[in-house]
């Protein structure tokens, strides 16, 4: 099988703009760079990866573009830009013209931000007008309280593709199953939602067993099917919980469980068709549609 990392992160602390950083757990405050993570991807037999935004600066998009380009295994990069900035279409301009087709998508980290409506304001129109002009992706990093306020968005947005990370982040290790699952069904009720299989095994509780998952996984599938899950590591905050060869042991385990003729999709054709990389890893002449 054909395997695709639609998310996973780098970084280098020294460029001082990782600010979430200096709270994050100690493991996580050091450099993650494409030779840590090399042998582990080649082992795993993953051919390319998405790489995503772990700065809110336009500086660190520009790097991430840097080491795309000193490193064949990232199809592309999913960058950050101010939504709101009133200029922001002449900043997101740049940064497509400059990733030369390695820029696929934007990423405002809604999940800090402190009104759980952000997301529908009108001041962020301009930001998706500019995305679906340049035929970007939209990844969704979003909590349970946000939901409703990206659902208004995207009811206006009908044209825009969107990634809903990280199954927008339940609280798994509360159990607040109630307080996530209908907004999942209501958000998967709009075609082009996508869904990340991803950042699941963070979400649980110190010393919660992998099986906890169950009932949240069964959810996922339930609404958004195999045509439209994604599967990605979030390699390095996964290292908080698991090794890059256990997650995705056990994503294939889920996916076999619920879709076992379908795993070329959620492991690597969905991401292809979704993101729509200029850079295609060789075992495909083209991304395709998802099927």
């Amino acid at each position: 099988m054909h395997l695709i990392d639609a998310h996973q992160h780098y970084w280098r602390t020294d460029r001082g703009d990782y600010a979430w950083l200096r709270d994050a757990d100690a493991s996580l405050q050091r450099d993650f760079l494409p030779a840590d993570l090399a042998a582990q991807r080649i082992a795993a037999g993953v051919a390319g990866s998405v790489l995503v935004q772990a700065a809110a600066t336009e500086a660190e998009t520009r790097y991430l573009f840097e080491l795309a380009r000193a490193d064949r295994s990232i199809l592309g990069v999913v960058g950050w830009v101010d939504f709101e900035a009133p200029d922001v279409a002449a900043r997101i301009r740049p940064l497509v013209r400059d990733g030369d087709g390695l820029l696929l998508g934007l990423r405002p980290m809604a999940q800090d931000h402190p009104d759980p409506d952000w997301l529908a304001r009108p001041a962020l129109d301009a930001a998706f007008d500019c995305l679906q002009e340049h035929d970007l992706a939209f990844d969704a990093l979003v909590r349970p309280p946000q939901l409703p306020a990206l659902q208004q968005r995207l009811r206006r947005e009908r044209e825009l593709r969107v990634v809903l990370d990280h199954a927008g982040k339940p609280d798994i290790a509360h159990d607040r199953f109630d307080d996530w699952a209908p907004r999942i069904r209501e958000l998967a009720e709009l075609p082009k939602v996508c869904c990340k299989f991803s950042g699941l095994l963070t979400e649980l509780a110190p010393g919660m067993p992998a099986r906890a998952l169950d009932h949240w996984v069964d959810h996922l599938f339930a609404c958004f099917g195999p045509g439209r899950l994604i599967w990605g590591s979030d390699w390095p905050v996964l290292t908080l919980r698991s090794s890059y060869a256990h997650w995705l042991e056990l994503a294939r385990a889920f996916a076999h469980r619920h879709a076992p003729h379908a795993l070329e999709r959620i492991f690597s054709r969905n991401a292809l068709a979704f993101y729509r990389p200029r850079r295609a890893p060789d075992f495909l002449d083209a991304a395709g549609d998802i099927p």
